[in-house]
């Protein structure tokens, strides 16, 4: 592991074709915010429906009142509006949504639809000698200035985002670098685009579509756009930002050319998620998405009014009244009317403060009534991140030991099952259940198995007692350290090993690049096991060739899935990783001789791990699912030093510069994995200046063989094909396990009973137009909380 403070590489692009995730990683359910061995799978998973529908009370248009304004809850206000700039937000794309052109949009599954308000057709109409994209232009599509949109707007968004032009500060790019020209077709609303080579995820691009008075020039892009928008043409129209009270506002588009919004503004509140709950009471929001403990007030004050039971009755079943019993009551009457009148002030202040909270959950309770909870699966998954830049999970032994340790169906149980939502585990980092790209690969890796997890570790020569054991040749004192920094200099040194022998994605962490790992795929074997070997014969771990067998029968899988071939066929270029620039972390903590005894370790170190977790008062949730992963690690003999770090610094401090060896974060999901999950998985790659560019790949390791299967991905118009091709991805992504995932993300939405079309949308992307609130004569009856 590496000191603190350390640089530890760089996670900016390495190429224009680096297209980052709008929301990058998230937190937690409540701070932060992609999210396919497919050999194994069923082949219609792709066709399975989404784990869990959409939770968005779906009204016909006739049925939802003209009128009114929304107030929805955002995390904080938009530093930009500009989407394409790095330190755009999920405020900026909700905006965007709303007031600019997405020739695209998603369906509940996931999928790419046209928007008929903005594309009569967008079909590849040339695949040789180049693809050629004709894209057929809604005719009375204008922008809010009345201009036509069209050819030129398609123009200056692709030289802005090509990456051609370095003076445009922008974050992503993938798929416009692979555009040669673009053309105006045979009238206004046809617009030609021709590629220099195959785009599979041509769908991803120019949504959202910017005006040429945005995208023609660095100035305006790179800080017009961050403050307003000189043009759009949405159905509604940002009427203006006030950052004192912390509002967006959005107004109907009087140019709006499809269906009139229902809302006549759209209001958009920054209120962080620890405040949402007094927001709800107080009346001052509409629609907020909200953490466990808010949907569970929401739900006692749902079953209270059905009850008959009000928000005063409420306080003392469940509030702050509850712990108030008969005999404390008449005790502290007793002492608020006695004759110590010290004690007696004391005890009346008491009351005075515990009364003021029972009224306050009173009425808070019975505000929160006029809820409800809608509920499904968030478009993202929450995974375990494994660092292999250095330490133990430098060996890939080591990372699927974890991985074997760690029972992902027990863990996504305790977060979804309590919610009512379907606890499943993801099989895929690339697609979620639903998309077309989906399919369970987690077979690659192997389910929760103790004693295979054991063996691993055992192959890897993590053995009971290890910790007390130097060396074999340590010398005692300075000398022999010294000569340890020698060989550890020695080492560094070296250029290829014996690993540059063997093939691609070989048993061992060949081809995997392991930043820290000096020599890849030169590992100890360890000693064998029993009455000979270390741990006094336990006889618990397998011999260290079996676990070697599983790990080369491991790749091997996903090796057939590759080519329908074993590695031995194929004479592709080895996959060789390299040495990393940074030295180890310091060891863990000293532990007392008995304790290392039983204590896996290695080399005289015990075996620990460095598991970073957020702190704040929002990742109750996210830390529960840590302090279970803690104790399955430590079934196998993993240690853990769990370190909680501030919700600011948990990303930018820890995951993305590296500083930990265990995180969990999440990710959204895409409808477009080739492009947009190739970053998160690409392997890292040495800068000239000695850093290392890792782009959004936290846990340093990956492949080239990944890399070009995302290549060749992105690289067909095959659709079938390229879903393939992802497929085999994930089943090294799973293979190399740098990444767990381990359950879909609960979408928790508070909305007012009576808004329609709004709350949990899932996979797919909102219709702010259809928005609003019922028509009171429609209404039916109270609904109710699920």
């Amino acid at each position: 592991m590496s000191q603190i403070g350390a640089p530890r590489g760089r996670t900016c692009s390495r190429s224009p074709r680096s297209r980052t995730l709008s929301s990058v990683a998230t937190l937690t359910s409540a701070v932060l915010a992609v999210t396919v061995l497919a050999g194994c799978s069923s082949g219609d998973e792709a066709d399975e429906a989404p784990v869990a529908a959409q939770d968005d009370a779906p009204a016909a248009r006739d049925r939802v009142a003209d009128g009114g304004t929304l107030r929805w809850a955002v995390d904080a206000l938009p530093t930009t509006l500009n989407t394409f700039q790095a330190d755009a937000d999920g405020t900026t794309s909700r905006i965007a949504g709303a007031v600019l052109p997405s020739l695209y949009t998603l369906d509940e599954r996931g999928r790419p639809r046209i928007d008929p308000d903005y594309l009569e057709s967008a079909q590849v109409i040339e695949t040789e000698p180049k693809q050629v994209v004709l894209y057929k232009l809604n005719q009375q599509a204008v922008w809010s200035d009345g201009r036509e949109i069209g050819a030129p707007d398609f123009v200056a968004q692709w030289r802005a985002l090509s990456g051609r032009d370095t003076a445009y500060w922008t974050a992503r790019n993938s798929g416009y670098e692979r555009i040669e020209k673009i053309e105006r077709g045979k009238n206004d609303l046809e617009v030609r685009v021709t590629f220099a080579k195959p785009y599979a995820d041509w769908q991803s691009l120019f949504t959202p579509l910017y005006p040429k008075q945005v995208m023609g020039s660095p100035n305006s892009f790179n800080d017009g756009a961050r403050t307003t928008l000189k043009a759009t043409a949405g159905p509604f129209l940002l009427k203006g930002i006030d950052r004192k009270s912390g509002d967006v506002t959005l107004t109907r588009n009087p140019r709006w050319w499809g269906q009139q919004a229902k809302l006549d503004s759209l209001v958009l509140k920054a209120v962080p998620r620890a405040d949402r709950a007094d927001a709800l009471a107080a009346g001052g929001l509409d629609l907020a998405e909200i953490d466990r403990s808010t949907a569970e007030r929401i739900s006692l004050a749902l079953r209270d009014a059905r009850t008959g039971r009000n928000g005063a009755q409420a306080a003392l079943a469940h509030g702050p009244g509850a712990a108030i019993t008969p005999s404390k009551a008449l005790r502290s009457w007793a002492l608020a009317h006695g004759s110590d009148d010290e004690k007696a002030a004391e005890v009346k202040a008491a009351r005075k403060k515990n009364q003021e909270a029972v009224d306050r959950y009173a009425r808070a309770q019975d505000a929160l009534a006029k809820y409800v909870v809608r509920k499904s699966l968030e478009p993202a998954y929450t995974q375990l991140s494994l660092n292999g830049e250095s330490g133990p999970l430098a060996d890939e032994r080591v990372r699927r030991a974890v991985a074997r340790a760690i029972n992902r169906q027990e863990l996504a149980e305790s977060v979804l099952k309590p919610l009512g939502l379907p606890a499943k585990p993801p099989g895929s980092h690339l697609a979620l259940a639903g998309q077309a790209a989906y399919a369970d690969s987690s077979d690659a890796l192997g389910e929760q198995d103790t004693k295979e997890a054991q063996a691993l570790l055992a192959d890897a020569g993590w053995v009971p007692g290890g910790a007390l054991r130097k060396p074999a040749g340590t010398k005692a004192g300075s000398e022999s350290e010294e000569e340890a920094e020698k060989k550890e200099k020695e080492k560094k040194d070296e250029g290829a090993t014996d690993a540059k022998k063997r093939n691609d994605d070989a048993a061992s962490d060949e081809g995997l690049y392991i930043v820290g790992d000096d020599k890849p795929g030169d590992r100890r074997s360890a000693p064998a096991v029993g009455a000979n070997g270390p741990g006094n014969g336990t006889g618990t771990l397998a011999p260290a060739s079996d676990a070697a067998r599983r790990s080369a029968a491991l790749l091997a899988r996903a090796e057939a899935l590759d080519t329908g071939t074993g590695a031995g066929a194929r004479a592709a270029k080895p996959d060789h990783g390299m040495a990393g620039a940074y030295a180890p972390r310091g060891t863990a903590a000293p532990v007392t001789a008995p304790d290392a005894a039983k204590a896996l370790g290695k080399d005289g170190k015990a075996l620990s791990l460095r598991f970073v977790l957020p702190s704040g008062p929002g990742s109750e949730s996210l830390r529960a699912v840590g302090d279970r992963i803690v104790r399955m690690l430590d079934a196998v003999g993993i240690r853990t030093e769990v370190v909680k770090v501030s919700d600011e610094s948990f990303f930018k401090d820890h995951v993305a510069s590296g500083d930990y060896d265990l995180a969990l974060y999440s990710w959204p999901a895409t409808a477009f994995p080739a492009t947009d999950a190739r970053p998160i998985f690409a392997k890292p790659e040495p800068a000239s200046d000695g850093s290392l560019l890792v782009e959004q790949n936290y846990s340093r390791v990956g492949t080239d063989r990944i890399d070009q299967l995302f290549d060749q991905a992105a690289g067909t118009l095959d659709e079938e094909e390229a879903r393939e091709l992802v497929r085999q991805a994930d089943a090294r992504i799973w293979a190399a396990a740098g990444s767990i995932p381990l359950y879909q993300r609960p979408q928790l939405v508070a909305a007012r009973a009576d808004l329609v079309n709004a709350g949990a949308w899932g996979l797919a992307t909102p219709r702010y137009q259809d928005i609003g609130f019922k028509k009171p004569a429609s209404s039916g009856g109270a609904e109710r909380n699920r």
